[in-house]
């Protein structure tokens, strides 16, 4: 396990899913755990059991991260690791019959939030020397599926931003990866198989892997395993990784 004792990290989308398993995984590591989701009550809830700090907003909104960034660096003095986790599945459908406000907003969340994630948290990660930015990503932003054209081309510019975030501040100290957890079984995926559309939705629920496995990767992407995958990605679908980080027998 990757020792994060007196780290403070920030993870969006903290309520549920991956976001929370990974909260749990970082304070468990050591870390000083910023819990950030639109539903209060439920950052609230989980802060309140890791001995973290519930922050509520949303990632679409600039002035939202903003606020939770400044409020993290007011308390403990630093951010060392920003966990972009936020992201919404929907709108699902041919694009001819997709709402474009609904399409919009998919990427409000899963590109834009990106976007004011690293913003916010550049300043501050350079003025103290460095610092890690990870994004959770998917194998959607480089094999298309039928109805998932936001879920798509968000992922596909969330992927982008990482590599542009390492040509722009790794010389800063600042440490940009992607992780592609594959599919979870969490919320998202339920929504997924109720579609009924391509192929994912037709999975079995035992091919899912459980939130608690990506929310460990992260983790030790924070460590020196993470090293060597700066400005680029790395999928829990590879057998090697899940041996190198733990996940499975050696």
């Amino acid at each position: 396990m990757v020792n994060l004792e007196g780290k403070v990290v920030l993870i969006t989308g903290a309520s549920r899913g991956i976001g929370a398993a990974a909260a749990r995984a970082f304070a468990k590591a050591g870390a000083l755990v910023g819990v950030m989701a639109r539903n209060e009550a439920a950052a609230r809830a989980l802060a309140a059991g890791i001995g973290g700090m519930a922050l509520s907003g949303d990632v679409s909104r600039a002035a939202d991260v903003e606020r939770a960034v400044a409020a993290l660096h007011e308390r403990f003095g630093r951010l060392d690791i920003l966990v972009n986790n936020a992201g919404v599945i929907g709108p699902i459908g041919d694009i001819a019959a997709t709402d474009p406000e609904a399409w919009g907003q998919a990427i409000d969340v899963n590109l834009k939030g990106v976007f004011h994630g690293m913003r916010a948290a550049l300043p501050v990660m350079r003025a103290q020397g460095g610092g890690t930015i990870l994004t959770v990503g998917s194998g959607a932003a480089h094999a298309p599926q039928e109805g998932w054209s936001a879920y798509c081309a968000s992922k596909a510019g969330a992927y982008m931003l990482t590599r542009t975030l390492d040509h722009e501040a790794r010389a800063d100290g600042i440490r940009a990866i992607s992780l592609s957890p594959g599919t979870v079984a969490t919320d998202m995926q339920a929504a997924i198989r109720s579609s009924g559309i391509n192929p994912v939705s037709q999975l079995d629920w035992s091919v899912h892997i459980p939130p608690e496995w990506p929310a460990r990767a992260l983790v030790w992407l924070c460590g020196p395993g993470g090293d060597a995958f700066l400005g680029d990605e790395v999928s829990l679908r590879d057998e090697t990784i899940r041996r190198r980080i733990g996940l499975v027998p050696g």
